[in-house]
Parts: C-alpha cells; sequence; structure tokens
C-alpha cells in the first residue's frame, strides 16, 4: 500500500484517472436506481412512498457519513476508504437483489449504498485529485472528474434497462453489483492523505469550527441543498413522471442517459470556466437555469420532444455545480481538509435529497401528481440562485494576511 500510495501521489493522472473510473461506475450505478421503483413496487407490493423512502434514506446516510468518510481519508489516506466502501457498494446491491420487505429494502439499498456512497464518490474522490493538481489546473481536473461521473450515467443506465427488459430486475441488480466491484481495485491508486502543505497548520477540529465561523461555509451548504433536492427528485422519480405521461419506459431511460450525456458537456464546461470565472456567479446561474426547465415541464404537455430537450438542458447544469463547490471549498479554506469540509457542505445536499426524494413519492401518493414536488423545486431553484450570490470567494489565507499587512 504505502508503495502504491507514494506512487499514485507522485503521479496526478494515475489519481485522475483512476478517480474518474470510479465516479464514473459510483454515479453512473446509482443513476440507475429509478429504473427499478415500479417493477420493484409492483412485485413486492409497495406503493412509491416504499421505494422512495429508501432512496431518501440511502441520500441521508450518504450525506451523514460523507465527513466522517472524508475526515478518515484526509487523516489515513484515500485508498482504504474507497475500497471499503467500494466492497459496501457490491454487498448493498446484493442485498437490495434478494429483498421482498420494505425492511430488508431500507437496510440494503438505503443504510448500505448510502455507507458505500459517502466514500466512493465526490468528496473523497475529488479531494485527492485535487490534492495532487496544481492549483492552475485544479478547477479543469475536478470537471473532468465529475464529467466521468456523468458518463457512467449516459453508459450504464442503458445497461441496466437492458437487463431488466430481458431478464427481471433482481439479474439486473447482480449485473450492477458486479459493476461496481471493479471500484474495489481501482480504490489503491487513489491511496495517500492530506499532505502538511496543503492547508494552515490546524487541526480538523480547528479546520471545521473555522468554517462553521465562515458565512460563505453555510450558504454553500444551502445552495448544494437544493442541488440535492433536483438531483434525487428527478433521478428516482422521473421515469414514473414520463409513463405517467403515456410515455414509453424506453422514453424516461432515454431521458437519463441524455441528462448524463449532456453533463459531460456541462461538467467540462463547469470546470473549465471555474477557473477562469467566479465560481459563486456559474452557481447562480446554473440554479436560476435549472429552475426556468422545470418550469417548461411543467408549463408544456409531456411529449417525446419536450422530454429529451428539458434532458439535453438539465443535464448541461446537471452536476455542474459539484466542481464549481469542491472547488470553492478548497479555494476558501485550503486543501488539507478538503475531503471533511466538502463532505459536510455535501450533507446539505443529502438532507436535500432525502426530503426531495421522499417528499416526491409522499405528495404523488397523496394527490396522484408530482405537480407540487415540481412547483417546489422551481421556488428552490430560484432560492439557490440568490443564496450563492453572497459567497466570499477570497481564501482565509488571504484575508488573514490582509490586516497583517496593513
Amino acid at each position: 500500500m504505502s508503495f502504491m500510495s507514494a506512487s499514485s501521489l507522485r503521479n496526478p493522472t494515475a489519481v485522475l484517472v483512476a478517480g474518474s473510473v470510479i465516479l464514473c461506475i459510483a454515479i453512473g450505478v446509482r443513476a440507475c436506481f429509478g429504473l427499478f421503483l415500479q417493477p420493484m413496487s409492483l412485485d413486492n407490493g409497495w406503493v412509491r412512498e416504499t421505494f422512495s423512502f429508501a432512496m431518501a434514506i440511502q441520500n441521508l446516510i450518504w450525506g451523514l457519513l460523507g465527513p466522517f468518510a472524508g475526515g478518515i481519508a484526509d487523516r489515513y489516506g484515500n485508498g482504504r476508504v474507497v475500497a471499503c466502501c467500494g466492497l459496501a457498494y457490491v454487498l448493498g446491491l446484493i442485498a437490495m437483489a434478494f429483498t421482498s420487505t420494505p425492511l430488508g429494502l431500507h437496510a440494503g439499498s438505503g443504510f448500505v449504498i448510502g455507507l458505500a456512497l459517502s466514500g466512493t464518490t465526490f468528496a473523497c474522490i475529488l479531494a485527492v485529485i485535487g490534492r495532487v493538481t496544481p492549483p492552475e489546473k485544479r478547477s479543469t481536473a475536478l470537471g473532468i472528474a465529475t464529467a466521468a461521473g456523468s458518463f457512467g450515467q449516459f453508459a450504464i443506465v442503458p445497461v441496466a434497462q437492458l437487463l431488466i427488459g430481458k431478464f427481471d430486475w433482481q439479474i439486473a441488480l447482480l449485473g450492477l453489483a458486479a459493476i461496481a466491484a471493479l471500484i474495489v481495485p481501482l480504490a489503491f491508486f487513489t491511496s495517500g492523505k492530506g499532505a502538511p502543505h496543503s492547508g494552515p497548520q490546524q487541526s480538523m477540529t480547528e479546520a471545521l469550527h473555522e468554517a462553521l465561523r465562515e458565512k460563505g461555509f453555510h450558504l454553500l451548504f444551502w445552495g448544494y441543498f437544493v442541488c440535492g433536492f433536483h438531483v434525487a427528485m428527478f433521478i428516482v422519480h422521473l421515469p414514473s413522471i414520463v409513463t405517467d405521461a403515456g410515455l414509453k419506459p424506453e422514453h424516461g431511460m432515454m431521458a437519463l442517459a441524455l441528462i448524463g450525456l449532456f453533463n459531460i458537456i456541462g461538467s467540462l464546461g463547469a470546470g473549465w470556466l471555474g477557473g477562469r470565472c467566479s465560481k459563486k456567479y456559474l452557481l447562480s446561474g446554473i440554479y436560476a437555469t435549472r429552475a426556468v426547465l422545470i418550469t417548461i415541464l411543467v408549463a408544456f404537455p409531456l411529449t417525446p420532444l419536450t422530454l429529451y430537450v428539458f434532458a439535453a438542458g438539465i443535464g448541461l447544469l446537471w452536476l455542474g455545480t459539484v466542481p464549481l463547490t469542491n472547488g470553492l471549498v478548497g479555494q476558501i479554506f485550503g486543501m488539507r481538509y478538503a475531503a471533511m469540509l466538502a463532505g459536510v457542505v455535501f450533507l446539505g445536499h443529502q438532507i436535500g435529497s432525502f426530503i426531495g426524494v421522499w417528499l416526491a413519492g409522499w405528495l404523488y401518493d397523496r394527490t396522484g401528481s408530482y405537480q407540487v414536488a415540481l412547483t417546489a423545486a422551481i421556488g428552490l431553484g430560484v432560492f439557490a440562485a440568490i443564496v450563492n450570490l453572497p459567497v466570499n470567494e477570497t481564501p482565509l489565507t488571504q484575508r488573514k494576511a490582509a490586516p497583517a499587512a496593513a
């Protein structure tokens, strides 16, 4: 492990490639879960809220454990954390395939996969990529890795739909488990922990207290809350929104794949622009445009053309928030405890995910429509566009140095 750790930290390209493939798998598999809502609910006699609540638990556990996974990775190294969470991903998918009770679904797809995602996704992976990448190239590298997660959605969602159609949902979940198993060997290329020079000389607790005293940290938290609400709601419920409107399941699958495809462009663009423009203004623009696109989805009849236009547009904005938000955390607070601090901000994302995915299912079961949930998503988009504007992008180290220089 020590040899792999040293070599990977000396080779930013190896870290970027391995981290990108891990995100491709982790995010791609996670994007498939909406395809299982209807077949699992029908076979097991569940209402939609049962599956929605399991996904809500998954998102909440992912967020709650993210800071701990990031803190362990910062202190002891990413490789062990990512490998253990990759193994948990496999076990969670297998458990999900063989469950027939709500409790089993909530434990397997909720708790275990939520644990897995806390260490195989953005907080841990983007932090190690950020550490080994020169500051002038960091935003672009984070955009590339985020785009890889989007490619996973584009590539793996059709595979899951094919397996469901040709075999059944259980075989599809076992196939996804086999794909997720690739995370374990790839994890060792992401080994390494925070370097002493990558931030202020302070303890992890001191870094957290410093961040919590900064207004911008809280603003990023609540902006990310809205991102989570949007992404989780559409990942799980968009296929059902599509079939409820009389379209075919293949249209929903294609919409999810288009979101992934166009977000490759969007994530790369956000990463590139984040190195050249104000990140907070880019974030504000993303959230405002999301609100416009969801309004179009609500206001016009849902045809394949309307659906695909929405999917392409929302795809350009889907994960563009990730390199920008993680980039701002590193820019403001330094990279030494970037995984832990990014994990805390990402908790806001996952609280939003919990509420978005569960609330949409709860409202559907009581009203027979997703209209109220979609309207709430529009209002939250406007809120996030506003809340990102007051963020102070100046690094804390520069702010502390300025009074001393004066």
